[in-house]
């Protein structure tokens, strides 16, 4: 006599060992936690039931065992002497039937036919899982490029917009990955891109959205400048040399002020390298852009006239606020005003092209710079002057 097959599966029960076999497969395949998943699909049996049952409330118990391998819900009902909601209560004399034992005032649990759910209940949970699943993927993504913001990922540029410009770039950290958008404004002027290229971008910021993480990526951020001389410079990376200060015109120029409290160290020369190697390889990296390397000092006149550079610096005087000057204090960033003279022949060079020089010197001070030559020094002061103001 053939024996009975012990397997078979009960009207009333889930496929439970297909129920946590795909439990397994999600955590190995999307990290997504077991425990997660586990909370996710009760949620949506219980809304599948109340899809056909809107009646039931609370009083629905989802339990799933993966030691037993059973997956089961349960509706508990108040045994009373007289039913006035049949979807929470059940008559002494039906109970009994069930339970001999049963007495008023118990609480007892009536196993739900999973199966017979209908076909929008079905649909349902398994809305309810996929929603879970991505809110689990998407915060998971989140977190890890959270953990990213302020520093380089290399991205693959996917799509390029014809008409603006911008980049769609997939990025990756970890065993993660999303779709970033590099904005017109976030490109270095002049970079030329295409579909395919690999691109280092500065991760600005991440936040949440209701699409999943919006991660924010630039080019022209001072922090790209910064982070790529801490993967070029161990000395950087290390912290025996320091990058006090940074200002940056994207596609142009960039001056670093950097600082080493050993004194067995060149900060500069660190940053530069053998044969000028290490400071080579980022300028290539930034397409070309120029980069002024120059010693951080607690002085301000020494470290002001530093900045100046390549510009000859006679003196540097700070200035006191005075009555009449509020406005050129006004910008609370700023560290104050200083007077500057170089000798005639230097004051182009100073200024720079376009003012640049001085402006990205005023940025990286923090002081606003009145540039004046030699000759001007018996000049009235009323007189139009070089002043560079911090933008």
């Amino acid at each position: 006599m053939p024996k009975k097959n012990q397997n078979v599966q009960k009207p009333h029960e889930l496929d439970a060992a297909e129920f946590f076999t795909a439990i397994d497969l999600i955590e190995k395949e999307k990290g997504i936690p077991k425990g997660y998943m586990l909370e996710k699909i009760t949620l949506a049996l219980v809304s599948a039931y109340k899809k056909d049952h809107p009646e039931a409330g609370d009083n629905l118990v989802v339990d799933a065992d993966e030691e037993k391998g059973t997956v089961r819900m349960y509706l508990k009902k108040d045994v009373v002497e007289k039913v006035d909601d049949p979807s929470t209560e059940i008559s002494l004399e039906e109970a009994q039937t069930k339970l001999p034992q049963v007495q008023l005032g118990d609480v007892i649990s009536m196993e739900v036919k999973t199966r017979d759910f209908g076909r929008i209940a079905a649909q349902t949970a398994r809305q309810v899982i996929i929603q879970g699943m991505r809110e689990a993927e998407r915060g998971m993504i989140f977190d890890e490029f959270s953990s990213k913001e302020k520093e380089i990922l290399t991205g693959l540029i996917t799509r390029i917009d014809p008409r603006t410009g911008g980049c769609s770039l997939r990025i990756t950290s970890g065993s993660e990955f999303t779709e970033a958008y590099l904005a017109p404004n976030e490109q270095i002027k002049g970079e030329q891109y295409i579909e395919g290229m690999r691109l280092k971008v500065y991760v600005a910021e991440v936040r949440r959205s209701t699409r999943g993480p919006q991660v924010l990526i630039s080019r022209t951020h001072p922090g790209l400048v910064k982070r790529l001389f801490e993967l070029e410079v161990p000395e950087i990376y290390d912290g025996t040399v320091e990058v006090k200060s940074i200002a940056r015109e994207a596609g142009s120029r960039t001056k670093l002020a950097v600082w080493s409290a050993d004194p067995n160290v060149d900060p500069i020369g660190a940053c530069v390298g053998p044969k000028g190697q290490r400071v080579n390889n980022i300028v290539n990296e930034l397409k070309g852009e120029k980069v002024d390397i120059i010693k951080w000092s607690e002085d301000p006149a020494e470290f002001i006239a530093a900045a100046l550079a390549p510009a000859d610096v006679i003196s540097v005087t700070t200035l006191d606020s005075r009555a009449g000057e509020e406005e050129l204090l006004s910008d609370k960033d700023s560290k104050g005003s200083c007077r500057v003279v170089v000798p005639d022949d230097q004051l182009s060079l100073a200024i720079g092209k376009e003012g640049q020089n001085a402006r990205l010197a005023a940025k990286l001070t923090r002081y606003k710079i009145d540039i004046k030559p030699t000759s001007a020094l018996d000049e009235d002061d009323s007189q139009e002057d070089g002043l560079i103001a911090v933008e």
